[in-house]
């Protein structure tokens, strides 16, 4: 029986420990891993899955683009994809730091308990990272009307800039540098999203329980000063203050649900590919 072969392609010095585990548990035999890879570097190793197997047997080889940058991990996934042609392709996925699939899943399970995310407001605090800046751009494709936050304006506005290019949304930046503004920017809104570094507490309770207008809140950070007073990193919809809240860990099961079923899926085919909307269609079914 061919063996399912994943080759793991990350942009860090050292090939992720945790893509590893779920990429086995996900349904690969095998899994290898490569580090410090980059455009200039991954064509032979594109070349080595495309040219060893033909036939039924390829769709058992599968490539992972991962590592803790986005920005280098679409870079590979685009080198990657450059190389295949005609018949001689794989499967791949990209999930650079988890982004695709974490933001999947907390955008997934906000929309499902909305019904619909069409008109809302939505804001993502400390979204200038990767998992922000896809749960913006999942929002946005929602229909939501979507504010990306960061401590500069600039950093801030280069995020949005980049969203907006990549899946042809329309989201807005803003300057968070402090609890003050913070606060006052999730007043009249509907979805407040919080992407923050660990240990990092971005709203006080007092801040969201009393503001009317916010319908559902969604935390991904898991260890504690959580990014939200008041919540609990295992909430899944739970109602506090008349919200449905969801938390980290919340979040965390389908995330590692749908990470296991994105590897499972690269073996149905050898022209898989998931990126962030293949990735969030398949979350929507789970959730």
């Amino acid at each position: 029986m061919t063996k399912k072969l994943l080759f793991q392609f990350d942009t860090d010095t050292v090939p992720s420990v945790f893509d590893v585990v779920v990429g086995y548990d996900g349904g690969a035999d095998r899994i290898t891993g490569y580090g410090n890879v980059t455009p200039d570097n991954v064509g032979a190793l594109v070349d080595g899955t495309i040219y060893t197997r033909g036939g039924s047997e390829k769709k058992s080889t599968a490539i992972f683009v991962g590592g803790g940058s986005m920005a280098a991990g679409e870079a590979v996934f685009e080198a990657v994809k450059k190389r295949f042609f005609g018949p001689f392709r794989v499967s791949i996925m990209l999930d650079s730091n988890g982004s695709n699939t974490t933001a999947a899943a907390g955008v997934a399970l906000v929309q499902k308990a909305a019904g619909s995310l069409q008109g809302k407001k939505a804001v993502v605090l400390a979204g200038t990272g990767p998992v922000g800046m896809r749960s913006a751009a999942l929002l946005a494709q929602e229909g939501s009307t979507v504010v990306l936050c960061g401590r500069s304006l600039d950093k801030a506005q280069a995020a949005a800039d980049s969203i907006n290019k990549r899946f042809k949304v329309q989201i807005s930046a803003a300057a968070t540098p402090d609890a003050a503004s913070r606060a006052a920017i999730v007043k009249g809104q509907n979805l407040v999203f919080s992407a923050g570094a660990i240990g990092l507490e971005l709203l006080a309770e007092a801040d969201w329980k009393d503001e009317a207008s916010i319908e559902f809140i969604a935390d991904y950070n898991a260890q504690p000063p959580l990014g939200f007073g008041g919540i609990d990193a295992m909430d899944k919809g739970k109602e506090r203050h008349g919200k449905k809240v969801f938390g980290a860990l919340g979040i965390g099961g389908l995330k590692l649900k749908l990470h296991r079923a994105c590897v499972g899926q690269l073996f149905d085919s050898a022209e898989k590919v998931f990126d962030a909307e293949e990735i969030y269609a398949l979350a929507k079914t789970m959730a």
